[in-house]
Parts: C-alpha cells; sequence; structure tokens
C-alpha cells in the first residue's frame, strides 16, 4: 500500500517509508492511497471471530504488499494479548473498555503494535531507532511500555510541566532502560510543535534516525481500528446491527482511527466526537469557520489540545467537503464543572467509576441517545483510561472504590528520571545531539 502527504498528493511512500518518516518533509500527515473494503461476507460473520482473528484479518488486509500473512499474525498474537470488553449500563447504551493493557490507557493497541512493525523493519539495518513523543498524558505512557526493551530502539517522551497525573507522570519517568523523559514547560501542543519541528531539521535528520509514535504515525490508526470492529462483532452478539461510537477527542486520531474502520466496510451509522472546553472542532462543525486555539488545562488531560493535528487526515477521509463530514460526524464540548457532575451520576446510576475523559464521552453518548430515532441502534462509548490514573477527581467515597492494579503499585517503588527543559527548540535540538 501506497501512503500521500495531505499537503501534496504527489508525494508518496511505501508503509516502511510512511512509519520512519513520521512527518512528510511537506509537514503533511500521511494518509493511505487507497483503501479496499474487507470482504463482505467476513463482515456479514465478524461475530464469528475472536478479536485476534478480526485484527489479524484488517492487518493483512492493509500490508498484505509489506508483510506475509505468517508475519502479520505472529505480530497480532503479541499485540492483541487483553481484551477490550464491551459493558451495557443500559439496553442501548455501552461503554467499550480500552483500558486493559498494560498502561491502562487505549494507546497500548497503537504503541504495542507500532514497536513491533519498527522493530520488525529495523532488525533488517541494524540501527539504533530514535523514537520521538510528545504527550498530554496516555500515549507516553502507552509507547514508554510498548517500547520497554525492544530491542534497537530508544524513545525519547516530551510532556507538559504540570499538567499530566501523577500516576501518568510516573509511567513516564519511573522505566529507565530505554524510555527518556523530557518535562517541557509549555503546553501539550507546545510539545507537539517541538516534536514536529525535529522531524523538519536537517541536521537532526542527519545525525539521529528519528521516528515518531504520536498519532501522527499513520502506524498509530491502524491498530486502533481493531477495536471498533470488535466492538461491532460484540453489539451483533446482543443482536444489535446498528452502531454509532462517542469517542473523546483531543488530538482526534482515534476518532480518524474509527473513519478508517468504515472506509474498510465497519457499518457505523455516526461517530460523535466528544471534547472538553478544547472546542476547536464543536465550533468549527457550528460555524464552518476552524480557528485552533491554545489549549486550556482541564480534568480530562489527554483531551487537551486546542490545534488537533489529525483533523486534516480526518477531512482528508471526507476529501475535504465539510457537509459530508457532517452527515457522519457530529461533535459536542463539555465543561469541568459538567464532567465532574458526571462522573457522580454514571457513579449512582450504574455503580460504575469513570474517568474525566470516558465521563465526557457518556456526555455526549445520553445527549445522542436521547435524539436517536432508530430503537434497534446501540450508542457505544469508548472509555479510553483507568479510573486509577486520576484519583484527584473523584470524591472519597469514588475514590475508596477503584481497584489500583499491581503493576502500578511496584511503578510506585521506583525512582523517576526526567530532563527539565524550556519550551525551546534549539534547547531540544542541543539535547537530543548530545545524548545520542
Amino acid at each position: 500500500m501506497k501512503f500521500y502527504s495531505t499537503n501534496n498528493s504527489e508525494n508518496s511512500v511505501n508503509f516502511k517509508e510512511a512509519v520512519f518518516q513520521s512527518l512528510p518533509k511537506d509537514n503533511g500527515l500521511y494518509m493511505p492511497q487507497s483503501i479496499d473494503a474487507l470482504d463482505e461476507e467476513w463482515l456479514n460473520s465478524i461475530e464469528n471471530y475472536s478479536f485476534t482473528e478480526i485484527a489479524q484479518k484488517i492487518s493483512y488486509q492493509l500490508l498484505k504488499d509489506d508483510f506475509t500473512e505468517d508475519e502479520i499474525n505472529k505480530i497480532i498474537n503479541e499485540v492483541v494479548n487483553f481484551p477490550a470488553p464491551l459493558q451495557f449500563l443500559e439496553k442501548d447504551l455501552a461503554v467499550l473498555e480500552l483500558f486493559h493493557g498494560p498502561s491502562f490507557a487505549f494507546k497500548d493497541f497503537g504503541a504495542r503494535f507500532m514497536s513491533r512493525i519498527m522493530a520488525h523493519f529495523s532488525k533488517k539495518e541494524d540501527q539504533l531507532l530514535d523514537v520521538l513523543v510528545a504527550t498530554s498524558g496516555d500515549t507516553g505512557g502507552a509507547v514508554a511500555l510498548g517500547f520497554l526493551d525492544v530491542e534497537g530502539t530508544r524513545v525519547t517522551i516530551l510532556y507538559p510541566k504540570g499538567k499530566v497525573s501523577p500516576i501518568q507522570e510516573l509511567q513516564l519517568t519511573a522505566n529507565g532502560k530505554n524510555i527518556r523523559a523530557i518535562e517541557v514547560d509549555g503546553t501539550f501542543d507546545d510539545c507537539q510543535h517541538l516534536v514536529k519541528q525535529a522531524f523538519l531539521n536537517e541536521e537532526l535528520q542527519q545525525q539521529l534516525n528519528l521516528t515518531s509514535a504520536n498519532s501522527i504515525n499513520i502506524a498509530r490508526l491502524i491498530p486502533q481500528s481493531f477495536y471498533y470492529f470488535e466492538a461491532f462483532a460484540e453489539a451483533k452478539r446482543q443482536g444489535f446491527e446498528n452502531v454509532s461510537f462517542v469517542v473523546p477527542s483531543g488530538n482526534f486520531g482515534n476518532i480518524t482511527a474509527g473513519v478508517l474502520a468504515s472506509k474498510l466496510g465497519l457499518k457505523v451509522d455516526k461517530f460523535i466526537a466528544a471534547t472538553n472546553a478544547n472546542d476547536t472542532v464543536p465550533a468549527f462543525l457550528e460555524t464552518n469557520i476552524y480557528q485552533p486555539k491554545p489549549s486550556v488545562q482541564t480534568l480530562s488531560n489527554a483531551m487537551d489540545v486546542g490545534n488537533p493535528s489529525n483533523w486534516t487526515r480526518l477531512m482528508a477521509f471526507f476529501n475535504n467537503d465539510v457537509n459530508l463530514l457532517k452527515e457522519k460526524i457530529e461533535s459536542y464540548s463539555f465543561s469541568d464543572e459538567e464532567t465532574q457532575k458526571a462522573i457522580e451520576e454514571i457513579y449512582q446510576a450504574y455503580t460504575y467509576i469513570a474517568c474525566p475523559h470516558t465521563a465526557i464521552a457518556w456526555l455526549a453518548a445520553k445527549d445522542y441517545q436521547a435524539k436517536k430515532s432508530n430503537d434497534k441502534e446501540v450508542v457505544l462509548f469508548l472509555s479510553t483510561a483507568h479510573p486509577c490514573k486520576f484519583p484527584e477527581v473523584f470524591s472519597e467515597e469514588i475514590r475508596s472504590k477503584i481497584t489500583y492494579p499491581a503493576s502500578l503499585e511496584e511503578l510506585k517503588n521506583k525512582p523517576a528520571n526526567k530532563v527539565l527543559m524550556n519550551n525551546d527548540f534549539d534547547a531540544l535540538k542541543k539535547w537530543l545531539i548530545n545524548n545520542k
């Protein structure tokens, strides 16, 4: 499969080049040149397949030009070794839990897949691969654990000072080995901009074998499409044929992966992008004016993105036709006050503990559920992180009910290692070169 740049459709590369370059030199994002839908007979019987079999089928459909079926199956067996269960809270409302992986966030799927893909390619070149990534919370932890001890790789994670939870920071800074963390005095948007500058800097490109594990990398989106198919299969087992997904959205990579799934043939009625006060996309869908803005710090910190990178990809999937996009995608935003209230309401109504990102998705799901006209349509909202990552947002009653995974307790006993840095590209460039 070939991939083109959103800034120049003539600029096309193969999958390996797209993965390792991460960002085209014209500062666009890589998109699949064409997508062949999955076999309709297979899709119509998807409920008969396991999660692993579904992931293998999708991967081979997209990557058969670059991998043998045996190579794909081996990678997927290592990546998809934890579940993505549906928990029904109401007859036509369910939460898709994506936090059962090693870092307790949905980004485990993308990070683990990417690490295996990169290791597969880099084994043949015998050159240290430098993975540079910005995080607003969960990406960094997933990348750290996805690449931890992966031979031939070194990871450098940039995160905004004071804007990640204590547990998220532990996952970034306490692994050691081939994982390095830089605390940037700025916002996530600043961290993301520094990463983009690094990929466009010729001196760094010459001195380091740089690649990214952010959702700007196309290899992150492919595995995130897996759980949309798996959720649809489980909904079908429960008797539903119509499905809509509500996706808590920050950098808009997760919902872009959902649209990729629909391009592969998955039948989805609607996608609803749920955001916090960083409402660039909801405002655009209301006014048709796309106006990125500085990110605002909220309780749902992984969604604190004022200029979502993947928006250009999402528009490209709809041929940059806003009206076409609006037929498939809606977007709502909610405040911290509404989020806090929703956490309590969810617990009281279902005895279910939702992280702040999940609570925002539930709010959007309830809004959409109230107006949908098809009784046979199930609304699935994504739970992107384990509540244990955000203890400070919960009341004492709810906090006392949270079960902390054993691996997190082990992490607390490890020393944190981080580098403090100003929001300055020259400082980052100098540090990367001096510490190569």
